[in-house]
């Protein structure tokens, strides 16, 4: 009479076995990277902060008291919490806060389609490279070497007094030179994925070139794309601030966290605020951009942890 129950459980345990190995199976490596991601915590408080500060930037100059770019020569210096400026006043009556939540959104701004723009450069060139390979490849790959072997900043210089000191064309000379280390990347890991057998089924069943690099290389490039997209924004800021310090960056009125830390350094003995709050608000979110991109990193090969 016992012997019934003892097969139903043990049939039961059987079953629930199965059922979670068929769940272990059929979890996908983007699952499995998103549940790692989750576990990191420095990663995962780093979006929840970027996040905010996303918003404040997008909704903080719509709901502040005070306009970023108002004068007002009666509230000139002001210390933080007097005259009604929470962060205090520049030396012409402008409200700092106002003027870190504008910087703020066009720093993010300058980071997000300065990368997007080396991107689309770096990863169009890179799979080119890697994926023809011979003397295409060399000639590419020496011509990327060649820009290497430029200064950064004086390339960029370069082409913003070639083509005017204009907001949007910052963002692009920025991006035309961050693409080559996203090229370098794309190339190396096109070549690893180009021996593989889906791209060897693709060519035989006679998919073009272009189809095979679109459709089968690149979607499978997006793990380290990604993770070096984290890590390339907090760098594109830091070149806009430095391009900033030398009076090439946002023009005024406008405001980036660059021109605010070069505004607030001028000042640091009389008004240590003007250089505080903002290198504050700098320091952080460049932070999060390298705490989000080391826990994608780990996430997507946790090998290099």
């Amino acid at each position: 009479m016992s012997l019934p129950p003892k097969r139903f459980a043990l049939g039961s345990q059987q079953s629930a076995e199965t059922l979670e190995l068929a769940a272990v199976k059929g979890r996908s490596l983007w699952d499995d990277a998103r549940r790692r991601l989750v576990r990191n915590r420095a990663a995962m408080a780093s979006i929840i902060v970027l996040g905010l500060l996303l918003l404040v930037a997008i909704l903080g100059p719509l709901l502040a008291p005070f306009p970023y770019d108002q004068v007002n020569k009666t509230d000139t210096w002001a210390a933080p919490l007097q005259q009604g400026h929470v962060l205090g006043a520049d030396a012409l009556g402008r409200d700092l806060l106002s003027r870190i939540m504008v910087g703020l959104g066009v720093s993010l701004l300058v980071g997000v389609v300065a990368t997007f723009v080396s991107l689309v450069i770096g990863v169009a060139w890179g799979a080119t490279a890697g994926y023809i390979g011979g003397r295409v490849d060399e000639l590419m790959m020496r011509i990327v070497d060649v820009l290497y072997s430029l200064p950064f900043i004086f390339f960029v210089i370069l082409l913003m007094v070639v083509f005017g000191r204009n907001f949007i064309l910052l963002f692009l000379a920025i991006g035309a030179v961050e693409w080559l280390t996203m090229a370098r990347i794309v190339r190396g890991q096109t070549m690893s994925l180009k021996e593989k057998e889906f791209v060897e089924a693709a060519r035989a069943a006679g998919v073009s070139g272009f189809g095979i690099v679109a459709r089968h290389i690149v979607p499978n490039l997006l793990g380290p794309v990604v993770v070096y997209i984290t890590l390339t924004i907090p760098g594109v800021i830091l070149a806009e601030s430095f391009l900033s310090f030398l009076g090439l960056g946002v023009q005024p009125p406008m405001a980036s966290l660059g021109t605010l830390v070069s505004y607030g350094a001028s000042y640091m003995e009389l008004t240590p605020w003007l250089l505080i709050f903002p290198a504050i608000t700098m320091v952080v979110t460049l932070m999060c951009f390298n705490f989000i991109g080391d826990g994608l990193r780990d996430a997507i090969d946790p090998k290099d942890r």
